[in-house]
């Protein structure tokens, strides 16, 4: 079992960006990492994901603004944002999943303002 935290939330103006990270506690080489946004009131949705073998995709409204990458040696996932936008708040969770199990962070809180 892995145990994942996230950091690197804020408050950041539109435009702005942000570095999101997602530590994990033991080693995530074989997992399928992803990042998962949940507005206010509305239901947990992928942001972004990344394959074990670095395989990537993203939802339609973040794509060439977000980035996710991964560090396996540091045991550790990122998600770049860029050109933030006010839709873009929300709580971000980090989940992990490999053989079927699927573990996840606490989230990290983002809130672009105006």
């Amino acid at each position: 079992q892995v145990q994942l935290v996230e950091s690197g939330g804020g408050l950041v103006q539109a435009g702005g960006s942000l570095r999101l990270s997602c530590a994990a506690s033991g080693s995530i080489f074989s997992y399928t990492m992803g990042w998962y946004r949940q507005a206010p009131g509305k239901l947990r949705d992928l942001v972004a994901a990344i394959t074990s073998g670095g395989s990537t995709n993203y939802a339609d409204s973040v794509k060439g603004r977000f980035t996710i990458s991964r560090d396996n040696a540091k045991n550790t996932v990122y998600l770049q944002m860029n050109s933030l936008k006010l839709e873009d708040t929300g709580v971000y969770y980090c989940k992990g999943s490999t053989w079927g199990l699927d573990y996840w962070g606490k989230g990290t809180l983002v809130t672009v303002s105006s």
